[in-house]
């Protein structure tokens, strides 16, 4: 809103000179992330109060880990609050032409949408195991999943014909391979499904989902910046995506969104985020790297979600219905952690200290090339 007004009001008159400011995208970027923390201080305690007089409560899984107990009760769906900061402050602050925002706004309002629908199913049917079926998710998973495939390796690509289906790798220059639209659509495909799963199976403590969260999308907006710059990306030896800058205006919306809530899902929490949070985010996540062309940095970047998501299936997949017993003590890992006697605070910050390090060393392959 406020970059179409500013864009037609420039050239009327010098007086409106003042307004080229939102064509920086440093500056509508520190203007998202203050937009999006200063609404989830205004709406939080109304939200969390309207939660709890409607009693959309957390239902608790079976975990084994008693401490998980006393979470029974807390207001769930804080993922409402993340998404409405996001979506308001890139109403004002975004550019909406840009193909690149609207398949991130997409991806985050489709996963938030299917994640709400579960986080209500599990209130309405009072139990954490139920809800919607996990063919359901996929299914509904897949649906987003399949058309922005088909538009990544289409005629409409936002990057492109020419780099549309290249894959690229960390610590190397140049495109490492054009694999051709199927296998690279069936790519995207399982990499979107995979990681909004993935950032849903790793929300099982009080703030540990949204901080490592918060230091992906960081790292992918400054990714972002870097592509959409023509200077930056030659110098570095990235493709040039034009456009590719409102990424990092949508990014910095949500570390604004994610700091916020953070303030109130801090152990104790005051409020869950739920499946529509966790899903929200993990599609964003996963549209993000797939239109930066960082999909292979996720490996590094996310590891510590991977190793959550992977935890999880080897222990249910793997060792109950195939194997016949348990493989690890608990799972995911953040309960396996829990169960060998470290406190939730503990557990939580120090994964917290890995997710740092990891976005850290992400950072560095923009110049190990």
């Amino acid at each position: 809103m406020i970059y179409a007004i500013c864009n037609f009001l420039l050239p009327l008159s010098e007086s409106f000179s003042f307004c080229r400011l939102v064509n920086y995208i440093s500056f509508r970027a520190i203007m998202s992330a203050l937009t999006a923390v200063i609404l989830i201080f205004l709406f939080s305690r109304h939200f969390i109060l309207f939660i709890h007089r409607r009693s959309f409560l957390e239902q608790i899984r079976e975990t084994g880990v008693h401490s998980a107990f006393d979470k029974s009760g807390t207001p769930t769906m804080g993922g409402v609050l993340i998404i409405g900061a996001v979506l308001v402050s890139m109403a004002i602050w975004g550019n909406w032409r840009s193909p690149f925002m609207l398949c991130s706004v997409t991806g985050m309002v489709w996963f938030g949408l299917l994640g709400l629908w579960d986080d209500v199913s599990k209130v309405r049917l009072r139990s954490g195991d139920r809800g919607l079926s996990e063919r359901s998710k996929l299914f509904l998973q897949g649906v987003f999943s399949l058309v922005f495939a088909w538009i990544c390796v289409g005629p409409y690509a936002p990057l492109g014909s020419a780099l549309a289906t290249k894959v690229c790798v960390p610590f190397y220059k140049y495109p490492l391979a054009d694999i051709g639209p199927w296998l690279y659509g069936l790519f995207i495909f399982l990499f979107v499904i995979f990681v909004s799963n993935a950032v849903n199976i790793t929300d099982g403590l009080d703030g540990l989902a949204i901080t490592p969260s918060i230091f992906v999308v960081a790292v992918l907006g400054i990714f972002a910046y870097v592509e959409g710059n023509r200077i930056y990306s030659s110098y570095l030896y990235y493709p040039f995506l034009r456009g590719a800058g409102e990424l990092t205006i949508f990014g910095a919306a949500f570390v604004g969104a994610g700091l916020g809530f953070l303030w109130y899902n801090a152990y104790p929490a005051q409020i869950f985020m739920g499946d529509t949070g966790s899903l929200a985010i993990g599609g964003t996540m996963a549209v993000m790297s797939v239109l930066l062309k960082q999909e292979l940095l996720f490996p590094l970047l996310g590891a510590l979600f991977i190793a959550e998501a992977i935890s999880s299936q080897v222990q249910d997949k793997i060792g109950v219905k195939w194997i016949g017993r348990r493989i690890f003590f608990r799972a995911p890992l953040h309960h396996n952690l829990q169960h060998k006697g470290l406190a939730e605070t503990k557990v939580v910050i120090r994964l917290w200290i890995v997710a740092g390090i990891l976005a850290l060393i992400s950072l560095a392959t923009l110049k190990l090339r």
